[in-house]
């Protein structure tokens, strides 16, 4: 009889990038929505806004690398892709919301 051990895919760091930039996006967005649309705050948001593209992108790249190496791990490498890719609506909202 032959058993099966299944390998969990061991790494934090992309959930805590995707919450961490999912808080903070979302406190300088009520924080904008507070100070009646002050452009002050744009000016510390853009830069932090452009900083979580190119992380999370990198994390995505990262992940999608284990997920093409890692044949075992592919459902937990999946969930955390999805996590990640998740913050692109919310985040379009944002965007849209404080464009209008």
């Amino acid at each position: 009889m032959k058993t099966i051990t299944e390998k969990s895919f061991e790494e934090k760091q992309s959930a805590e990038l995707a919450i961490g930039t999912f808080i903070i996006s979302s406190f300088l967005f009520v924080l904008y929505i507070i100070s009646n649309e002050n452009p002050n705050v744009l000016v510390i948001a853009w830069p932090f806004a452009a900083s979580a593209i190119i992380l999370n992108t990198i994390m995505i790249v990262h992940l999608i690398d284990r997920f093409i190496n890692l044949r075992e791990c592919r459902k937990d490498i999946a969930v955390k892709i999805l996590i990640l890719l998740s913050n692109i609506p919310i985040t379009f909202l944002y965007y849209v919301v404080v464009m209008k």
